[in-house]
């Protein structure tokens, strides 16, 4: 077999400084595709620069959750949205809290308004995928949640990202938050990657984030040691990992704290020390389109 990777720049739109990284990341073809977070300030800069260079994988960053401190956004559906809010009026800070509130009829509404007001700004999303992973229903077994999205996915023929093969290293991936019982993840796995193949919804074989729990946080040195050794570890089928690469900027830094991994993620990706590292491991990359033409589901 190949290998195949898709990296997707997560966070696109959710403030100017992801959206100069990602527009350039894309135009240089260091990365393949991106999603866009729609309640955010800046998506409709990025669904237009996205509608005006069709030839990149842009899809829709299904947006559940607000979880930074000062810098929140809300749900986009004009009504019915109470279950999706805090107290304050924006989304809930942690997936789990959205999970223990959601009211699937309004997650539903609020996941078709989010697509349509992309669309509406000039994007033709190439795929799915969800903010915090919210829509996989692992913080609380909301697994209904899963069920809706492979619907509205098969709807509109789009891929989203869910691994078919969940691997056991990922229990302990500090990206995916998982706390569920760890015995009930193949059989979950199982059913809904049969479910998503009934319904004509392209996945990624795999789902392999970075993440920080460890010497990498320490220094952008250490993180890239840290990539390039990763890289080296995936396997063959299709792999999709993601990041969120900003550039730095006054504004980034009143957003987050970790406004430094985000930089660093940005710097590495435009490294074209790294990109021939990519190369050299014999990975090809592809994007979400190119994955629904190899699944047959164009």
């Amino acid at each position: 077999m190949e290998k195949y990777l898709i990296v997707n720049a997560d966070d696109f739109g959710m403030c100017h400084s992801a959206n100069i990284a990602v527009m350039d990341l894309l135009s240089k073809g260091f990365i393949t595709s991106s999603t866009i977070m729609t309640p955010c300030s800046w998506a409709k800069e990025a669904a237009q620069w996205a509608g005006k260079n069709p030839q990149h994988a842009v899809g829709v960053h299904l947006t559940f959750t607000s979880e930074w401190g000062t810098y929140r956004w809300a749900p986009m559906n004009e009504k019915d949205t109470g279950s999706l809010r805090d107290k304050d009026g924006f989304m809930y800070h942690k997936s789990s809290d959205f999970e223990d509130n959601a009211d699937i009829d309004e997650v539903e509404n609020e996941i078709y308004t989010q697509i349509e007001r992309c669309k509406k700004y000039g994007l033709n999303p190439s795929h799915l995928d969800n903010h915090m992973g919210t829509l996989y229903g692992i913080e609380t077994g909301r697994f209904e949640l899963l069920n809706l999205i492979f619907d509205i996915a098969s709807e509109y023929k789009l891929p989203f990202r869910f691994p078919s093969v969940f691997l056991a290293e990922q229990f302990d991936n500090d990206m995916f938050e998982i706390n569920i019982d760890k015995n009930l993840i193949a059989v979950i796995f199982d059913k809904f990657t049969k479910y998503a193949a009934d319904k004509c919804v392209a996945l990624p074989d795999y789902l392999i984030p970075g993440e920080w729990n460890g010497p990498q946080r320490d220094s952008y040195e250490n993180y890239k040691e840290y990539m390039f050794e990763l890289y080296k570890t995936f396997p063959d089928g299709v792999t999709e990992t993601y990041i969120h690469p900003a550039k730095e900027s006054d504004e980034l830094k009143a957003i987050t704290g970790s406004w430094e991994k985000r930089v660093w993620e940005y710097k590495l990706f435009s490294d074209t020390q790294f990109q021939q590292h990519i190369k050299d491991c014999k990975i090809q990359l592809i994007n979400y389109r190119d994955l629904a033409k190899m699944r047959n589901y164009n």
